[in-house]
């Protein structure tokens, strides 16, 4: 089969105005909680879209950590690629795809670090084996080989043992959101798009065209 031949007809649900919350955290609340119960592998990985100063454009998937009342948090090395192009050009675009769902979501907003009480509970948090990895890799830099890397780890071992700290060269940065788009898939590929864009003391919805 060709690639080109690979299709599928979006026939599952639809996105209308008057059932959409007027808030977008709560709207996206309302589709999370559905990539949970539909039981999905893995709902809260998104893509990241960064740029350069120059405006050259990465991408990647992190992993979703928290949404509060600031926006979509998630946590990485501060030296890496990812991190050096954010403190260039701070700005971001996020996207979760649930494709079982038919379902996506694209956010738009500048970036800001968490707060380092943050990052240390969140680090704290994580399993030990991640916590080395943290110290032990220095991220998006070229290694020569694996070994490297487990020697690496080993060191950390011997220097913090079962309680590393937290580097400060790693820690969580939060997107802001000015802009929040819920694509559902339709039939026929007159899919709903439904745009929320922040005002003053609000958010306005407007239908975008498929």
């Amino acid at each position: 089969m060709r690639i080109a031949d690979i299709r599928q007809e979006y026939m599952r649900a639809g996105l209308v105005e008057k059932d959409a919350a007027a808030d977008p955290y709560k709207q996206f609340d309302r589709w999370f909680h559905d990539a949970l119960q539909a039981d999905l592998p893995l709902p809260n990985p998104m893509t990241l879209a960064t740029a350069t100063a120059a405006g050259r454009p990465s991408a990647r998937a992190v992993l979703l950590k928290d949404v509060d009342a600031g926006g979509f948090v998630f946590y990485t090395n501060y030296q890496s690629r990812k991190a050096r192009e954010l403190a260039e050009n701070p700005y971001a675009g996020l996207v979760f795809l649930w494709a079982a769902l038919e379902r996506q979501v694209r956010i738009e907003g500048a970036i800001e670090k968490v707060s380092a009480e943050e990052s240390d509970a969140y680090f704290e948090s994580r399993p030990l084996g991640s916590r080395l990895g943290a110290w032990a890799s220095p991220q998006s830099m070229v290694l020569p080989d694996r070994l490297t890397l487990a020697t690496k780890v080993a060191a950390i071992v011997l220097r913090y043992g079962k309680h590393p700290p937290r580097p400060l060269h790693w820690g969580g940065y939060r997107v802001v959101p000015e802009a929040i788009e819920f694509w559902q898939g339709r039939k026929n590929r007159l899919h709903d798009r439904l745009l929320y864009t922040k005002q003053a003391g609000g958010w306005k919805i407007e239908r975008l065209a498929p």
